[in-house]
């Protein structure tokens, strides 16, 4: 399932077809920074505080490319949806885990 640009937000939790996580980090324009997780993750459980992008460099593209992959609905925090917003905590995980708070910055900046 594609999704439409307008439905891409900032703090939401993505899964491809290839069962990868992708977390939004920041957009501004038409630019956005998402971290990747690896293809073929397990699932995350309901109370997910380690989330799934350690290591995991973040990367930037135009909102309209990262929309044209085919994301699934998938269960976290006890629902089923095709994104799920992620707590500030999470959030903040993910941001540590790939190293783009500096990036986060000039994106924003720009």
């Amino acid at each position: 399932m594609k999704l439409k640009e307008k439905e891409v937000e900032v703090g939401c939790l993505y899964l491809t077809g290839a069962n990868q996580y992708r977390a939004v980090l920041a957009m501004r324009g038409e630019f956005m920074i998402y971290a990747p997780g690896l293809e073929g993750t397990t699932p995350l459980s309901l109370t997910a505080t380690k989330m799934p992008f350690e290591n995991q460099p973040f990367k930037k593209c135009q909102i309209v490319t990262f929309a044209k992959k085919d994301y699934q609905v998938f269960e976290f925090n006890g629902t089923e949806a095709i994104k799920h917003k992620l707590n500030e905590l999470q959030l903040a995980e993910v941001i540590a885990q790939c190293n783009a708070k500096s990036a986060i910055a000039t994106l924003l900046a720009e």
